[in-house]
């Protein structure tokens, strides 16, 4: 038989049973709010379509600046600032070969991220 407690809660009313083993074990497994907070900053960045146009493209190929304002039909100093917020959050990454200047995903949790997401809508 779960605790029994009473709350009261403006928004929500008065709660008359709480089951606090229940709430304590998703409270100990739950990440810190910094972590949460971070997660938030990354979901809010590919919220916006271009970006995550970009972060797909990159999932398929590494692109340059100019590639990437092509195949988005788009200007290249937009795809660079665009670039430069992906960027400041790790989900691309960069390296230059003699002038040009390649981006691709930073890591493989970033298209995983994307697969999934494509995964739960298709569902």
């Amino acid at each position: 038989m779960p605790d029994k407690a009473t709350l009261k809660d403006p928004g929500v009313g008065e709660l008359e049973f709480v089951d606090k083993a229940r709430v304590n074990v998703v409270r100990g497994r739950m990440p810190d709010a910094s972590m949460l907070n971070a997660l938030s900053d990354i979901f809010k960045v590919l919220g916006d379509a271009s970006r995550l146009r970009i972060v797909y493209a990159l999932a398929i190929r590494e692109l340059c600046v100019c590639d990437i304002a092509h195949l988005l039909g788009t200007s290249i100093s937009a795809v660079s600032h665009q670039l430069r917020v992906l960027r400041n959050l790790k989900l691309v990454k960069h390296r230059k070969e003699g002038k040009m200047v390649y981006y691709s995903l930073d890591d493989e949790c970033v298209e995983t991220l994307l697969k999934e997401g494509l995964k739960h809508i298709g569902e």
